[in-house]
């Protein structure tokens, strides 16, 4: 009996390189293969542990090149597509859209055509709660899977135009298809342009931390390791065609996380700088996951126990962060908030 091949896009960046390890680990009989671009958010150092594993490979490829992957699709045939390759970061689509269209819209179709082309089993396609747009600050609204789509910011325009094209592929070609949409996600090899590994690493330097607006701004964290194993979850047991909210529960205004994270390494909260507010800053996501529940999901990690586990990641692997934030990321970091 041949092993099955899961293909994993997006593999060297922060969701989906967790996403590999744990497929490496959990299932020994699959054939895990990793297929990245690099661009600057990628990279391969997090996978030092598995790279001599039998059951991994690695793919250098731009999902927007169709030639390429209609080749790799047809020589290897994979049973299942976990698509998680997509520019991500908000601020860098205000500054230039285009990359997100061309990556997260037409790399996606590509993609779709490749897996209709061999009839994979099944395409999962690893979205966020913002395509739904912003809440109010009423505790008792949450996002749902019958939300509306209303992006408003050009990666999540870019994501939710990627989702609908997920769902035309499936009514009308049968493609077996699910889409997971997560609140923000925090844990190991998270890139240091997001909040909270922005924030520890300025932290531990005693280096001034930006905040936008004035932190109000409320999000819902999940730790990775739970979002990896709701993935794996609607991978094997979730209903073709259907779509799964997948958040934490853990609703936390951006100033509180600066200020935990500030606390946890008994620094002061004068290195907190308030900056200029993002244009379009949503105010408030959160996530109602019972659908998801019902499937049998139960996240691990609470905020307290997730954060504290994440703050010692980074005080034990500076090695990682630390050859990252050197070079262009200071270059940018300087440009978007004019603090250094």
């Amino acid at each position: 009996m041949s092993k099955k091949k899961v293909l994993v896009t997006g593999g060297a960046g922060f969701i989906g390189g967790n996403f590999v390890q744990y497929m490496i680990d959990k299932y020994p009989d699959y054939d895990i293969y990793n297929l990245d671009e690099l661009t600057y958010a990628g990279d391969l150092i997090k996978h030092k542990r598995i790279q001599s594993k039998d059951n991994y490979y690695f793919v250098k490829a731009d999902i927007a090149d169709r030639k390429t992957i209609m080749s790799l699709f047809k020589k290897e045939k994979f049973d299942y597509v976990v698509h998680f390759a997509a520019e991500s970061h908000v601020d860098r689509s205000i500054t230039n859209p285009e990359i997100f269209i061309r990556t997260n819209v037409l790399g996606t179709q590509v993609l779709l055509d490749a897996a209709k082309e061999i009839n994979v089993k099944k395409f999962v396609h690893v979205s966020t709660d913002e395509v739904y747009g912003e809440l109010d600050f009423d505790p008792k609204t949450f996002f749902t899977e019958d939300t509306p789509l209303q992006p408003n910011s050009p990666y999540s325009a870019s994501k939710a135009s990627s989702d609908l094209l997920v769902r035309a592929y499936h009514e009308t070609y049968g493609l077996p298809v699910n889409i997971t949409r997560c609140s923000n996600n925090y844990g190991p090899y998270h890139f240091p342009e997001k909040l909270i590994p922005l924030t520890i690493s300025r932290v531990l330097n005693d280096e001034r931390v930006p905040v936008y607006g004035d932190g109000k701004n409320i999000r819902d964290w999940l730790h990775v390791q739970d979002h990896c194993s709701a993935i794996d979850l609607v991978l094997h047991n979730a209903k073709s065609g259907e779509v799964y909210n997948v958040g934490g529960h853990n609703e936390k205004t951006n100033l509180e996380v600066v200020k935990t994270i500030i606390n946890t390494l008994e620094k002061s909260e004068e290195l907190i700088e308030f900056v200029e507010d993002r244009l379009g800053h949503d105010k408030r996501y959160a996530i109602d996951p019972t659908k998801l529940e019902k499937l049998g999901w139960t996240p691990i990690y609470d905020f307290d126990s997730g954060i504290a586990n994440t703050i010692q990641w980074y005080l034990d692997n500076k090695e990682w962060w630390e050859q990252i934030i050197s070079g262009e990321y200071k270059n940018y970091f300087a440009s978007q908030y004019s603090i250094k």
